[in-house]
């Protein structure tokens, strides 16, 4: 009588497992990239600016000098509505020298800003983000971010004429008082 010697046979678990680890080696990789892209699909969906575009009014004046329901009250803020009503739109992007700033050349270059977002606001139809429940800053101002119906962007404008600085991460800043 031959004995023949049987391959050895490892218990069912053992080959239940090495099938299970071919097949995830197999898709791992197709499934952890599908994931990071639904979820950035996901994120620019919900967060992108431009979702609902609302169109500004056509007429702005400067703050004060007139009875117009919109107005410029700095290079980087607007007000919206009847006076008793007034709703203060903080427009992002940019950040514009302050009205009261630290020197004599902060607040000159504050001015310049200012005229500038109000001719560029009357110039043509000027569009805002943020949807019906836009976010807010610490002032209660509404956060929203303007453009034109071809997409260019106020930000880029300010920025780009020297008018204001960036904002945000890696933003230069700007010295007004040098």
């Amino acid at each position: 009588m031959i004995h023949r010697h049987k391959p050895p046979r490892f218990d069912a678990r053992w080959q239940a497992k090495r099938r299970l680890s071919g097949w995830w080696r197999a898709v791992r990789l197709p499934l952890v990239l599908a994931a990071i892209l639904a979820a950035s699909w996901l994120l620019t969906r919900t967060a992108t600016p431009g979702q609902d575009p609302q169109a500004l009014p056509q007429r702005f004046v400067l703050c004060g000098q007139g009875g117009a329901s919109a107005c410029v009250i700095d290079g980087d803020t607007v007000a919206l509505g009847p006076f008793d009503q007034r709703r203060r739109v903080r427009l992002t992007g940019f950040d514009a020298p302050e009205m009261n700033g630290a020197c004599a050349g902060e607040r000159e270059a504050a001015q310049r800003a200012r005229a500038a977002l109000l001719v560029w606001l009357n110039a043509e139809r000027a569009y805002v983000d943020g949807g019906e429940q836009p976010p807010r800053d610490r002032y209660g101002r509404e956060l929203r971010a303007a453009s034109r119906a071809d997409g260019s962007l106020l930000a880029d404008v300010m920025i780009e004429s020297g008018l204001a600085q960036g904002s945000g991460w890696g933003a230069a800043s700007i010295d007004w008082c040098a």
